[in-house]
């Protein structure tokens, strides 16, 4: 038996490919079902996400290739154009993998806590889909276990490492409560709207956003809320805004000191933020210079993102370190359940042969035997027919010059003699 982690994610395969590959939620509880009754699989649990799609499977033997043929053929796929693409990973090393997948170390973004989320809900289409057993569940509540040990005990996910929300993050610490700010947005593009995503996770409610085409503004409203309005209203705008991010296209800056002069004066001096992410510049460099203004650029943000991606980094290290004895004390409880299983077939075993010896004693003794020599027999019966395939295991590890048997068979006897 051998626990295999097989995927493909956004360091080993493009945007496509992984389109490809991804199981869509809908087929996910039939793809389960389908992976197990190949025959190879006794177990399984499908992670699916925009960055990777990873099968986790409990295996007759450390063969990937059936799994991989499973996955193209699923996809309709040539399996040489899946398997290019691949990695894989067995026992230990699965089981540290998936730990920190679910940690959110291997993630695009080192730290990030969404994938906690979506593992979780993959073991649940799993056991709902069947096919999820004793081994996987004890699996994957020691991974959740040791995700949540990262998380407290590290600070893997405390630092923002993208220059949004970097963005976000410094307006927290201008405002100290941003329900009350009035935010605008400058642009309409993708930046922007994770820059809504983020404001709106930290609890701004007033929100607008001003674009080139108003169409474009309303549609990112339309997602994440707030007011749209075209870049001709952007100086009317900015009086009554607190926060300011903009991360236009345009080749020139669209907000002048002379603007922010007058809005300063309409807002009798209360603080404004500005947040340039744009390049070139969106904002004049002088508007930095006023009195009741803070600027700043996406140059000072990358220099907050590096610094946090480097503690994020030592967080890393720690939490390798967690994941390393959440494997162990898997990989322990694996091994004690093998020996639980030996030894229940050992003594089972061994009572058999005791009372089949002994009704075969007793017979003897009931049809006049002399029950001294009945009871010699029995021993030297019993000693022999114990011995035989420990004997017989003996001398095949000595033919086959295996140590390690050998050493252990010599343990056995030293501790049964000292007994």
């Amino acid at each position: 038996m051998s626990i295999l982690a097989i995927g493909i994610n956004h360091t080993t395969a493009t945007v496509d490919v992984r389109e490809k590959v991804a199981f869509q939620p809908e087929h996910l509880e039939h793809a389960l079902q389908s992976l197990v009754q190949q025959g190879k699989v006794s177990e399984s649990v499908i992670v699916s996400t925009c960055n990777r799609t990873e099968l986790y499977c409990k295996a007759e033997s450390g063969d990937a290739a059936p799994i991989i043929q499973w996955l193209a053929n699923f996809h309709s796929l040539p399996v040489e154009q899946v398997a290019q693409h691949v990695y894989q990973h067995k026992d230990e090393q699965a089981i540290s993998h998936l730990m920190a997948v679910a940690s959110g170390l291997d993630s695009l973004v080192l730290g990030e806590p969404q994938i906690f989320g979506q593992v979780k809900d993959a073991y649940d289409a799993a056991r709902k889909a069947g096919t999820i057993g004793a081994l996987f569940d004890r699996l994957f509540q020691s991974t959740f276990a040791a995700a949540k040990n990262v998380r407290t005990d590290t600070s893997v996910g405390e630092n923002a490492v993208s220059v949004a929300f970097s963005a976000v993050n410094l307006a927290k610490h201008i405002f100290a409560d941003l329900s009350d700010a009035e935010v605008l947005l400058v642009g309409a593009g993708e930046t922007a709207e994770l820059a809504a995503r983020h404001l709106r996770e930290q609890g701004v409610r007033k929100l607008s956003v001003a674009n080139r085409t108003v169409a474009r503004a309303q549609e990112l409203t339309d997602v994440v809320g707030g007011e749209a309005y075209t870049l001709d209203q952007l100086k009317g705008l900015l009086s009554k805004s607190d926060i300011i991010i903009s991360s236009t296209a345009s080749p020139v800056p669209i907000i002048g000191k002379g603007w922010v002069e007058t809005a300063i004066k309409a807002r009798r001096h209360k603080p404004m933020l500005f947040i340039d992410l744009a390049v070139p510049r969106d904002i004049e460099e002088e508007v930095g210079t006023l009195n009741d203004v803070y600027l700043y650029t996406v140059d000072d943000l990358q220099k907050i993102v590096s610094k946090n991606l480097a503690q994020r980094e030592k967080a890393a290290a720690e939490a390798r370190t967690i994941i390393q004895q959440h494997v162990a004390d898997f990989t322990a409880w694996v091994q004690s359940l093998n020996s639980v299983d030996i030894l229940r077939e050992y003594r089972t075993q061994g009572q058999r042969i005791a009372n089949e010896q002994k009704e075969r004693a007793l017979n003897a003794i009931a049809a006049g035997r002399d029950p001294e020599e009945v009871i010699h027999q029995l021993a030297q019966r019993l000693a022999n027919t114990l011995m035989h395939k420990p004997t017989t295991a003996i001398q095949q590890a000595g033919r086959d010059n295996d140590i390690y048997s050998l050493a252990a068979y010599q343990k056995l006897i030293h501790h049964e003699a000292d007994e």
